[in-house]
């Protein structure tokens, strides 16, 4: 290829890469919808777009080296701390028992159906295990579960990618050692592809654990330095022994999230960043690659290898996995309704085909195509009915909007017990233990743990949260939150106005637009509450007494809206408003 080739070839992945994450944004559908596609379109009718021309023979070891940084970056979000009761039963069990029931059911399938040979057929079952996280969260956004099959399911993806990772480079060893003559050789290859591996995720996890413990490294060297750790400790290990380097970058995710003494950030800006580039341009680059002639007599078995997995292999996991829990029947089968495949799975195809196809595995050349078809096709099955599905089995979240209140002052709990009045599932926190103890008298749900932990973390502790109301005393705990929980949380974060000369930290200086009406600020609530006004919920149709301030209304359907520094917002038909009352003036007539 020319330089002016290889050059608008490059422009043009990255272009589709991007371009199709943002066209997936405003349409709210997952990205892999429309890359998978947008890639094998590329590649059939362009002759720029064409990865292993692009790139030679170093395609298939930056596919290796980009998987490991994804799988890295996973390994960093498991934090295990936060997997805990129920949840861990469950989760534990998708992943160990659906991993191996998967496995096992798509390799004996994958047989006779797409016509592989055994040792292909056990190396497509180990790819196919892996679902994802960067699938399953988009399609969990739109569809809204309740809370628990929202952790579940979300901690299933987020365990399943590297673990799924581990197990299909430690096939593919295995795989690989199948042709050695003698059954010590085919031991000795296995357990020294894994001892590499292992090896060498120790290494660098002892590495990084010495430099970020040890030296004072800003954020932007912080991260620099992980980085190139994962990239050379996999690309030492892929140089010792092919694709062993995947194994490592897991083990020193893993190894990194859950070490004592360490505290990684819970928000990796850079690396999220980076990931979904890679995501965008790897299924561009991977899907480009699979041409028509390769799908002609794949596409029909991969179809019905498909119907199966949904059909009959992720239901059986699912009640397995549930069984003897208190899990009801309908989450248990819309558990069993959620399996899509995602990047890894295309990554890890891509990468081993190549080299089984190169050592002469019998039907090694349909593992790529037949992963696209699968990953095409589970993706669109859950994409069209997953919503549907849930409303069938009664498991979508109320759209009514559930707040966290957080603040212990006594004006701050009878605004919880007045919003709770109005009908809404309201949730608080406070750090202190005194007004932690006046909440849980007052009879409201209690968040548990850290608040900046539980929201950004991997924990569940704050899933449904559809808004955050920061009233504490402290301006600048409210600002610093607030710049926190707005990038983590999905709905509106409100914090109160400090007092108007106020020369906080931060507090003057965030750009919000804070709560409540102009001079309703925090030493003015204060005042007000303790010289006698109070929080009443009364009819919105009923207007506004004179005197009073609208904090709130709630909507006929349940959703929260806030009186900010812009104004109050505009009553319709049904809605309840939440008023403050004067100080000097009885309350009017509660409408509830």
């Amino acid at each position: 290829m020319t330089t002016s080739q290889i050059l608008l070839g490059i422009g043009l992945v990255v272009a589709l890469a991007v371009g199709c994450q943002v066209v997936a944004s405003l349409l709210r559908v997952p990205a892999i919808l429309l890359l998978l596609p947008a890639g094998f379109i590329a590649g059939t009718l362009t002759e720029v777009v064409n990865p292993q021309k692009l790139l030679g023979p170093a395609f298939s070891p930056l596919v290796s080296l980009a998987v490991a940084v994804i799988l890295y970056d996973a390994g960093l979000g498991l934090d295990l701390r936060h997997l805990k009761g129920h949840t861990r039963t469950v989760v534990v069990r998708l992943v160990w028992l659906g991993a191996l029931v998967t496995w096992v059911s798509a390799a004996l399938l994958a047989v006779p159906v797409i016509g592989m040979s055994l040792s292909a057929a056990v190396m497509l079952g180990a790819i196919l295990v892996v679902s994802g996280p960067t699938v399953v969260g988009p399609l969990l956004g739109f569809v809204r579960p309740t809370e628990r099959l929202q952790r579940v399911l979300v901690w299933e993806g987020s365990l399943i990618d590297p673990l799924g990772g581990i197990l299909g480079a430690l096939v593919f060893h295995g795989v690989l050692a199948s042709g050695q003559q003698s059954l010590a050789d085919k031991v000795a290859m296995f357990c020294g592809s894994a001892a590499i591996g292992l090896a060498g995720g120790a290494l660098g996890t002892a590495l990084l654990w010495l430099l970020l413990r040890r030296l004072t490294l800003d954020e932007v060297l912080a991260t620099t330095v992980q980085l190139a750790a994962v990239v050379s400790v996999a690309a030492a290990c892929d140089a010792f022994r092919d694709d062993t380097g995947l194994i490592a970058a897991v083990v020193m995710g893993i190894a990194l999230a859950n070490l004592p003494g360490l505290d990684m950030p819970a928000r990796r800006s850079f690396f999220e960043t980076l990931v979904s580039l890679i995501i965008g341009l790897l299924f561009i680059s991977i899907s480009a690659t699979v041409t028509p002639q390769s799908l002609r007599h794949v596409v029909l078995p991969a179809l019905g290898l498909v119907a199966a997995l949904v059909l009959v292999v992720r239901p059986m996991v699912a009640l397995l996995s549930t069984a003897r829990t208190d899990v009801p029947y309908r989450e248990r089968w819309f558990i069993g309704w959620m399996a899509p495949r995602g990047i890894v799975a295309a990554a890890t195809a891509s990468t081993f085909s190549v080299a089984l196809v190169g050592a002469g595995i019998g039907g090694a050349q349909k593992i790529l195509p037949a992963t696209f078809v699968v990953i095409v096709a589970t993706v669109m099955v859950y994409g069209l009915t997953a919503v549907p599905a849930a409303r069938r089995l009664g498991v979508r979240r109320s759209a009514r909007s559930r707040p966290l209140l957080v603040g212990g002052d006594p004006w701050v709990i009878e605004l919880g017990r007045a919003l709770r009045s109005a009908g809404l599932d309201v949730l608080m926190w406070a750090g202190l233990d005194v007004q932690r103890r006046r909440i849980a008298e007052a009879g409201l749900d209690l968040a548990p743990g850290g608040l900046l932990a539980a929201a950004t973390g991997a924990g569940a502790e704050l899933e449904g949260i559809t808004d955050v109301l920061l009233l504490t005393d402290e301006d600048d705990f409210n600002a610093l939150a607030f710049m926190t929980l707005k990038e983590t949380v999905e709905g509106p974060v409100h914090r109160l106005a400090p007092p108007t000369r106020g020369h906080g930290v931060v507090a003057p200086y965030t750009g919000s637009e804070a709560l409540f009406g102009p001079g309703l600020n925090r030493p003015e609530l204060a005042h007000r509450y303790a010289d006698g006004a109070r929080i009443v919920v009364v009819p919105a149709g009923e207007g506004v007494p004179a005197g009073h301030d609208t904090l709130f209304l709630v909507r006929q359907d349940g959703r929260l809206a806030a009186a900010t520094e812009a104004g109050p917002p505009t009553p319709g038909d049904g809605d309840t408003a939440i008023l403050l009352t004067p100080a000097a003036a009885p309350p009017p007539r509660p409408g509830r």
